[in-house]
């Protein structure tokens, strides 16, 4: 199955599918509109042999398209389990970055935040060092931070909702710290999160973080975790995420996600949401937009 979602106003379809799927030995069968309006998300039906080389086919074509994309096996496209970052992700911004302007340490935090983020630091010491440096500040910033910097990005309370009506479970799992994931978690509807600490005394913050840090490898056990609670297999899971620390979850699900993601996770990704909005990772699964719990 290839699904195609393009956002408002984008520019023409240029791509002809019928001569990508022939080079690949694959053929198109039929589509299908998923949208109830101008036909911005649709199915295209295609019979394959090869998924991998098809893929491959359409990757050079489909980079110069305003629209995102997703080649899968039409059997279980429907997942049971969502496992999401936040930062960047499901909120507009990098919670610990934003931290850092209330104490006028912005651009260093988030020349650090940056590195970590696409792998050319390792993420548990990047964490330590931005933390160290907020010593001292005073707890009232956390809540300023969220009240005045944190929203979520389009289509996250609706891909949420959606997918925890249709009795899937919806997990937030991020390197960031539980002060902003539980309120985030019920702003867009999660069932449970996972974050890390800070440490805090006497109304301010002691510029230590809570071990053992929740990076890399605890998000991937996460979704095992998860799975395994659930009875499903990590085929039945959908992980998104932009930086490198969600890397290791997004190539374990059975559909890994890059959401408008550092290069080195989109490169990896099955596939990627970098112009639509979050309701484009329903459209992946199969929902029309009649579908959508929405406020």
């Amino acid at each position: 199955m290839l699904t195609l979602v393009a956002p408002p106003n984008a520019g023409a379809f240029s791509v002809n599918l019928r001569e990508v799927f022939a080079s690949a030995g694959a053929r198109g069968k039929a589509s299908q509109k998923l949208d109830a309006g101008d036909g911005a998300a649709t199915d295209v039906i295609v019979e394959a042999d090869d998924l991998a080389s098809l893929r491959a086919a359409l990757q050079a074509p489909m980079a110069d398209q305003q629209l995102d994309w997703c080649l899968q096996p039409l059997k279980g496209r429907r997942k049971r389990l969502l496992v999401a970052d936040m930062d960047s992700t499901i909120i507009n911004v990098e919670c610990l970055d934003e931290l850092a302007d209330f104490a006028g340490l912005k651009a260093e935090i988030s020349a650090i935040t940056e590195q970590a983020m696409r792998g050319e630091l390792a993420f548990e010491g990047a964490l330590r060092a931005r933390v160290a440096m907020l010593k001292g500040l005073s707890l009232s910033a956390l809540q300023s931070t969220y009240d005045q910097r944190v929203r979520l990005n389009p289509g996250a309370r609706t891909l949420v909702r959606t997918m925890a009506a249709n009795g899937s479970r919806c997990i937030l799992v991020s390197g960031g710290f539980g002060f902003f994931t539980q309120r985030v978690a019920t702003a867009a509807g999660f069932h449970a999160e996972r974050a890390n600490s800070l440490g805090e005394m006497g109304g301010t913050l002691t510029g230590e973080v809570g071990e053992p840090i929740l990076g890399r490898e605890a998000k991937l056990a996460a979704l095992i975790a998860e799975a395994q609670a659930l009875g499903v297999s990590l085929e039945d899971a959908v992980a998104i995420g932009d930086g490198a620390n969600d890397l290791a979850m997004i190539e374990a699900a059975g559909l890994g996600v890059a959401y408008r993601a550092k290069p080195l996770v989109a490169a990896r990704a099955d596939a990627r949401i970098d112009h639509a909005d979050l309701t484009t990772l329903l459209y992946f699964q199969g929902y029309g937009q009649t579908d959508f719990v929405t406020d």
